[in-house]
């Protein structure tokens, strides 16, 4: 072995090993190899026959070796035993050396080998790519739950408009501002919860037990909505609702950025985020049926069968979120996910850590949400064509979020992918204000809800920027979302009846709004930028030649 290293690596911290060397009996593991680098040595090299031997039979000639062709032999071994310390011993071999002419001595952890080959631990890195495609597989299919958790959440929310189409405000005795407070008393208790909501789920760190808990609790309230005969009663249950609604979106938005990194969470965000979106097509599909099908059963008005069904179905759907929701990566039930899948997890987030800071945005020009059937409605037809012209914007604009999130994705830009979708919408609502033409009013529709696209790749920027610490993420994406909700109390107030049916002051207010929103990003765009610059700068004087972490603009 005219070329090659003999290391030897002797391992010591096992209680038979420390009472081996208590006794003088030395116990090493000798690994053979080639010598370039000596973490190809670490990496796994051994001896030709894989045997190892002990140091006092090493003393005889030494025999040929050759690699072997596994990397994981030495990391396996300290897997199996990382509180092992490693000393390396390295002679300069020749063909009549032996082990007795110690070289240096360096002493080794466990990380040292991991550094070196940071894959080694998983098999390699096509062993982590296979490992890491199985991994997101079953982190989708588990997440995926989360779509129909938002779908209901938003239903929930939202069913008083529908609701105001078949007698909700004359049932109620509602006059003047009154059905408005009950749109906006929900976003006062959502404000309110959100940032305690994520501390709490941050500090249990059982996202499986407590998102569907919180999600039971308002699927009851909104059965209770349904039996209320004033507008003390609506408002009380309102309130509620909104105080334990709040757990469900930041902690959801909390919950995938703890498993996926920053290129994969734009797709995931809006797909969540499609939930919002589809809850507004379907929400108004099943609430057409409902309020067409079971007016008068029982002897209840069709309105309350609206919140007893959709409530109903809430509670259940919660029940099975309880077994098919992860927790954290550090917390989860072991029994979906393998130990080397929980670990490969962890690392990479460790991989994807970066420091950013927040933003925040008010979202008075997506007020038109909880409005959207009342806007329908001033194309002249009847309520139940009303809530199925409803749909078809709301299903163009989940297509278009989630084809402008996956572009956004796969670019890495942000500013212009959530300005473009915004822009679409002032062009919606200059067409609202300007005419009363049906078919002009039903496109800008269209437009108005496309704007979605842009806020669901801004919730992924705000992601992205976020510090990696996990308490403080988790009340900085509250602290965002509780911020923005801000603009749905008084956008709550922006659609009064006397302003119809044009509602051109309304739809003013939005343009103002939506036209905010861009110039805001583009202020933060142009922090992120002196950021990078900074670090830029940092790494030029320190000489580092990989580009490290980047904020995305």
């Amino acid at each position: 072995m005219a070329a090659a290293e003999q290391v030897e690596v002797v391992s010591r911290g096992a209680s038979t090993r420390q009472k081996q060397r208590a006794e003088g009996i030395p116990s090493p593991i000798l690994i053979w190899a080639k010598t370039e680098l000596l973490a190809a040595a670490l990496a796994g090299l051994k001896s030709g026959d894989g045997s190892t031997r002990s140091a006092s039979t090493s003393t005889s000639s030494p025999r040929t070796s050759s690699p072997c062709d596994s990397t994981t032999f030495a990391a396996r071994y300290l897997r199996n035993d990382p509180a092992e310390r490693i000393r390396i011993r390295m002679t300069t071999p020749s063909r009549s050396s032996t082990l007795s002419e110690k070289g240096p001595v360096a002493d080794v952890t466990p990380a040292d080998v991991e550094r070196d080959d940071p894959d080694a631990e998983f098999g390699g890195f096509e062993a982590r790519k296979k490992m890491e495609r199985k991994l997101l597989r079953k982190l989708d299919l588990r997440m995926s739950i989360l779509i129909v958790i938002y779908i209901l959440n938003y239903v929930d929310r939202n069913n008083a408009g529908a609701a105001r189409l078949r007698g909700f405000e004359a049932d109620l005795h509602l006059q003047g501002q009154e059905f408005a407070t009950l749109l906006s008393i929900l976003y006062v208790g959502y404000i309110i919860m959100q940032i305690p909501s994520n501390m709490f789920l941050n500090y249990i760190g059982k996202p499986s037990l407590y998102l569907p808990a919180c999600m039971m609790v308002w699927g009851t309230l909104s059965i209770l909505t349904g039996i209320t005969n004033n507008f003390v009663g609506a408002l009380l249950t309102r309130f509620f609702l909104g105080f334990v609604e709040a757990a469900f979106f930041p902690g959801a938005l909390f919950l995938i950025s703890k498993w996926y990194k920053r290129s994969e969470l734009g797709t995931r965000t809006a797909l969540l985020y499609c939930g919002n979106i589809i809850s507004n097509a379907f929400g108004a599909l099943i609430a057409s049926g409902i309020l067409d099908g079971m007016g008068g059963k029982l002897g209840r008005a069709a309105w309350r069968w609206l919140f007893y069904i959709e409530g109903a179905l809430t509670v259940f759907v919660a029940l099975c979120a309880i077994f098919i929701l992860p927790d954290f990566p550090a917390t989860t039930r072991r029994w979906w996910l393998s130990e080397d899948e929980r670990r490969l997890a962890m690392r990479r987030m460790e991989e994807d850590a970066g420091v950013g800071d927040e933003a925040e945005t008010e979202v008075v020009a997506l007020s038109f949400n909880a409005y959207f059937p009342t806007l329908s409605a001033t194309m002249g037809f009847d309520p139940t064509v009303s809530l199925l012209l409803c749909a078809p914007p709301f299903v163009f604009t989940a297509i278009m979020a989630f084809v402008v999130s996956r572009h956004s994705d796969k670019t890495g830009e942000r500013f212009w992918h959530i300005s473009g979708p915004i822009i679409g919408g002032i062009v919606g609502f200059i067409i609202a204000i300007c005419t009363m033409n049906t078919a002009a009013r039903y496109v800008s529709l269209f437009l108005m809800a496309q704007s979605y696209a842009g806020f669901v790749v801004l919730y992924t920027w705000v992601s992205n920027s976020f510090p990696r610490p996990p308490s403080k993420r988790a009340v900085a994406v509250a602290l965002v979302n509780a911020f923005s909700q801000l603009g749905n109390v008084a956008g709550s107030y922006v659609w009064p009846k006397q302003w119809g049916p044009t509602y051109r002051n309304s739809y003013a207010i939005c343009i103002a709004t939506a036209g905010c929103a861009v110039v805001m990003c583009y202020v933060f765009r142009l922090h992120l930028a002196h950021l990078n610059r900074l670090l830029d700068q940092e790494e030029e004087e320190k000489g580092v030649k990989e580009k490290g972490f980047r904020y995305l603009l």
